[in-house]
């Protein structure tokens, strides 16, 4: 019996997808634990390159079963079109996925409050992806939200004719001109939900814990990353679910002491999508040139991302809210070519240096102090083993473990799954 988990260290795009791919094998079911259907995890793999958004990454392995814990929220038109991306891969999906009955649902109407929401603030956007689920898990801790559950009932279109009729009201106070046509959007959600209603719905903490005791090895997948927690991120700069290591816990059901392993995630690099203060950024050629390597676009939205040097307070601060016992580093390929290198090893905070993640990063109250480190110019997507690569990485690797105090277990070369290296 195992239970470990898997969570991105930064602003989320670390690069889990591909991870979660790599390990799958080795474990009997995967399960996601938060988020919606703005998180998008790229899997490539044999010239395929394939997005998930709601389904767990380990769809692709036979062997392994795939939960949508509790703590996740469904959009069920998304998942429609994620369920038909999959059919070209000639998979038995419905034996293999298994949905939480006490996961969320998200309403069209919730993406309609998003949007009005969104228009309302003006320039105080806080980079919604519009997406709905912030109003989900609003109504969710509101206790007024519809769950997966709920669609077994005799009263499920009553209770969402209600909700619906609520927000509606709520959109009606907002001061935007928000086009729509509420009949068109509901008789694709209905569609939508006539199509769920043919997989598995599972009373999710009882199958769990039944599982550990039956001795199954069970990987918990974050999506979205640690920086973006409701309560440890940089709030208000944040999504609405626990992304952090105590998330899997609340979200699936398994209590903290059956945990193993927490392995986290982050780039050679920081990126950040949407609003909120980035005290690494750059805004010069050297950010463009990461951006354009690293086709730092968000698998979902397209948003462009921002980029900037490793900045090790924030990934000491996430590495310690979430106990993480293993690190991976992706995208070491994309640093290379660059002469020198930074790393921000502590900030200058209202006049004085400090080496914590303090309460406001905003840049008139923070500035990184950066260690600057020599870059290499090899191509590394081809390199198969740790001594293959360049000095300059492996001490570029080493001096990030011995800061963070966590070996870092894996070094990725490039998007596919066979360019990842061990330790």
């Amino acid at each position: 019996m195992t239970v470990d988990l898997l969570l991105g260290l930064q602003w989320g795009d670390e690069g889990k997808g591909k991870i979660v791919d790599v390990l799958t094998s080795k474990y009997d079911i995967i399960a996601r634990f938060q988020g919606g259907p703005n998180a998008g995890h790229t899997l490539e793999f044999d010239g395929i390159k394939h997005v998930l958004r709601t389904i767990p990454s380990g769809i692709f392995h036979a062997n392994s079963v795939n939960i949508i814990g509790n703590g996740v929220v469904m959009d069920p038109v998304v998942f429609q079109k994620e369920l038909e991306g999959l059919e070209k891969f000639n998979m038995d999906v419905k034996s293999k996925l298994l949905i939480s009955r006490k996961a969320h649902l998200i309403l069209p109407t919730h993406r309609l409050l998003d949007a009005a929401s969104e228009a309302s603030k003006g320039k105080a956007k806080i980079g919604s992806t519009l997406k709905g689920i912030g109003p989900t898990y609003m109504d969710k801790t509101g206790r007024n939200g519809i769950r997966i559950g709920d669609i077994e009932l005799a009263d499920f279109k009553e209770r969402y004719r209600s909700l619906a009729d609520k927000h509606e009201a709520m959109i009606s106070f907002y001061d935007v001109d928000l086009q729509y046509d509420l009949k068109e959007l509901e008789d694709e959600f209905f569609a939508s939900i006539e199509v769920l209603k043919t997989l598995t719905f599972i009373d999710s903490e009882e199958y769990l814990n039944q599982a550990i005791k039956a001795g199954k090895s069970i990987l918990c997948e974050g999506a979205q990353g640690s920086l973006l927690d409701i309560d440890f991120g940089t709030y208000p700069f944040v999504t609405s679910s626990n992304t952090t290591a105590a998330g899997a816990c609340t979200g699936l059901g398994i209590a903290p002491n059956k945990v193993k392993e927490v392995f986290g995630i982050f780039k050679a690099y920081t990126t950040r999508v949407g609003s909120g203060p980035f005290p690494t950024e750059l805004f010069d050629e050297d950010g463009q040139t990461m951006a354009r390597v690293g086709n730092e676009f968000g698998s979902v939205t397209g948003r462009a991302r921002r980029c900037g040097w490793l900045d090790l307070v924030a990934l000491k601060y996430a590495v310690q809210v979430n106990g993480v016992t293993a690190l991976y580093m992706m995208k070491g390929d994309v640093l290379s070519g660059f002469k020198t290198l930074k790393i921000c090893t502590a900030y200058r905070y209202k006049g004085e240096k400090i080496s914590h993640f303090p309460y406001n990063i905003e840049p008139e109250n923070v500035e990184p102090i950066y260690q600057e480190m020599k870059g290499w110019q090899a191509d590394l997507t081809g390199m198969t083993s740790y001594n293959e690569l360049p000095q300059e990485l492996k001490t570029y690797i080493e001096f990030i473990e011995k800061e963070l105090e966590v070996p870092i277990k894996v070094v990725s070369v490039g998007p596919d799954r066979k360019q990842t290296i061990l330790r």
